[in-house]
């Protein structure tokens, strides 16, 4: 809601969101809920909106792939590519660190690039951790994949705590930044890479939108 008052404040053209307005489909639109208020005032006021969604965590230069090379991963590929398409595309992603590090340190690099105070952590500080499996979000049906791949390690926004109990028991680590935390980022970066793709146009990140989920 921060976000569309903000658009339409600004007198946008256009929201380039990650997540779909409406993110499920809607029967009717009535103004009646939040989601249908929304939609019609940023119709009243002429506002359009994009949603890449997962075509951008999956892209070459999406999420993924930002997040992968954010925590220092090489040889970054898809951890589930997609028959038939480019090596480079594919869900989530897969890489390795150049040296084995403790996931205490992995955990304390990501928090450093995602620039928060804390996250969850499934596993041992000490776990020894080579190959990391990623995807933003809510990625933890990851979770079988990223073991397959011989990961020690997957790092996605959030999961359920039966993904939780799971990773545990099958020796796989888990962090967890936070949805909001493991996309915005990416965010700010397109709202960059428009910015000096359109020089003429008036681009910027969001600068109301925060994650609705606050440490305590």
């Amino acid at each position: 809601p921060a976000s569309a008052a903000e658009a339409i404040e600004r007198r946008a053209n256009l929201i380039v969101a990650h997540h779909p307005l409406p993110f499920r489909p809607l029967k009717r639109l009535t103004t009646d809920n939040t989601v249908g208020g929304m939609l019609w005032n940023l119709a009243r006021a002429g506002v359009a909106i994009y949603s890449p969604h997962t075509a951008f965590d999956s892209a070459a230069a999406g999420i993924n792939q930002q997040l992968a090379a954010g925590l220092g991963l090489t040889n970054i590929r898809p951890l589930t590519p997609i028959a038939d398409a480019s090596p480079s595309l594919g869900s989530g992603r897969v890489g390795e660190f150049a040296a084995v590090r403790p996931l205490g340190e992995v955990a304390a690099s990501l928090k450093s690039f995602l620039k928060i105070g804390g996250l969850h952590q499934v596993g041992d500080d000490a776990a020894e951790i080579s190959r990391v499996a990623v995807g933003c979000g809510s990625a933890g049906q990851f979770l079988s994949s990223a073991r397959d791949a011989d990961c020690q390690l997957l790092v996605t926004g959030e999961t359920n705590f039966h993904t939780c109990l799971e990773a545990e028991a099958t020796g796989v680590a888990l962090l967890l930044p936070g949805h909001y935390a493991s996309e915005r980022f990416g965010v700010e970066r397109l709202a960059d890479e428009l910015s000096e793709a359109f020089p003429a146009l008036e681009v910027w990140a969001s600068q109301r939108e925060q994650d609705p989920l606050t440490w305590v």
